[in-house]
């Protein structure tokens, strides 16, 4: 698994953060709460997919004060709709004794364990561009598609996704692989970060490569893994 915890039991636990980015004055990224609540969310819930699990349970951990966590909730339930699928329960708490001067949240999502998908000879592909701070904004239609990647993942396009983070594509395939000294052919910048997860390697079977090229379009890229 990626940043995953096994909990037991059949259950997975999955989180991220994010601070500096949202409403208050000193934000070194200003969007609205709903907005980071989204992204948060959305690294999350492509945690769980990328360990084979479905959410269940939803936990936000507000640091911004009162006034956000009605916008954090939205965020998130927007992504779940999005992704066409039920919001399920979502509750947390708010730090409301002290007033930080930037913004701070966290998403943390408990899901259950789903029976792996059959593995078939497949092939790498990275879905979306590496974005990072303004550029998520800017450049919204190189973002992955969260409705998109589930639809290929219930309809047997995609037999393993796998979210890239900060550390870039490069990074990421080392671990999925766990191949450390692995290379790629890539025609994105394999080292830059992708921010909120807006590029997802994706393992696709030989025989559904069409199907995932008319789905994902152009932001789709062939991934060659060197060893």
């Amino acid at each position: 698994m990626r940043n995953a915890i096994n909990i037991g039991n059949g259950f997975i636990v999955t989180t991220d953060n994010s601070g500096g980015i949202g409403e208050k004055l000193q934000d070194i990224v200003n969007v609205p709460d709903r907005i980071t609540a989204y992204f948060a969310a959305r690294v999350t819930l492509l945690e769980q997919w990328a360990s084979h699990a479905e959410p269940v349970s939803i936990l936000i951990h507000n640091f911004s004060g009162s006034a956000s966590w009605g916008n954090y909730v939205a965020g998130v339930t927007d992504l779940f709709h999005e992704a066409g699928l039920e919001v399920p329960p979502i509750n947390g708490s708010s730090e409301t004794n002290m007033e930080l001067v930037q913004s701070a949240m966290a998403v943390t999502i408990i899901g259950e364990k789903m029976a792996a998908r059959t593995q078939e000879n497949s092939a790498w592909f990275t879905y979306g561009t590496p974005l990072v701070g303004d550029e998520v904004r800017n450049r919204a239609d190189e973002i992955a598609s969260v409705a998109f990647i589930h639809k290929a993942m219930t309809s047997g396009i995609v037999q393993q996704i796998w979210p890239v983070g900060s550390s870039g594509i490069l990074q990421e395939v080392r671990l999925v692989t766990g191949m450390k000294e692995a290379r790629v052919e890539t025609v994105l910048d394999p080292m830059k970060s992708a921010g909120p997860s807006t590029v997802v390697l994706l393992a696709i079977p030989k025989m559904q490569i069409k199907n995932a090229e008319a789905l994902f379009g152009v932001h789709l890229n062939k991934l060659t893994i060197n060893t």
